[in-house]
């Protein structure tokens, strides 16, 4: 189900490198993202963060949820929300497909990188993850102080 995706042509606006840390990824879908004219702009001056970003499902569509854009300062005083939920585009097809992959298989949908593509129209790069399991570290240190103890043990006896 992995697809190779390759790296956007145009230019790369934010990057969730979180994303790969804590996300096994296993599909990746190009969508695209509707934007008020501020938005442009200030992605346009590369400023926009995705580390506490998620995409989810809310009557039917696919929607970008707390990514943050900040206002642009030169427009007019009713700009945008910084944090507002943003609609995604993407056929019918790829929604109901990730939505019954959230829902069925208990998948996150984890935006990847946002940029403007060769024609100059932001993009979306989401994947369709699951999450990894957490390394235990108890174990580690447990395993780590038996090692110590049985060098102390071996040493006194030899």
């Amino acid at each position: 189900m992995a697809t190779a995706q390759k790296a956007p042509a145009g230019k790369l606006v934010a990057e969730n490198r979180r994303a790969r840390f804590d996300y096994e990824i296993l599909d990746t879908v190009e969508a695209g993202i509707i934007l008020t004219g501020s938005e442009v702009k200030s992605l346009r001056e590369g400023r926009a963060s995705l580390s506490e970003s998620h995409a989810g499902e809310m009557r039917g569509d696919l929607w970008l949820f707390n990514v943050h854009i900040p206002e642009y300062g030169p427009a007019n005083r009713f700009g945008h929300e910084p944090k507002r939920p943003r609609k995604l585009l993407l056929h019918r097809r790829e929604i109901n497909r990730l939505i019954g992959a959230v829902q069925k298989e208990g998948m996150t949908i984890v935006p990847l990188k946002l940029y403007f593509n060769e024609r100059g129209i932001a993009k979306l790069l989401i994947a369709l993850a699951r999450g990894k399991k957490a390394h235990d570290k108890r174990e580690t240190e447990k395993k780590r102080d038996w090692q110590r103890e049985k060098a102390r043990v071996m040493r006194d006896r030899g």
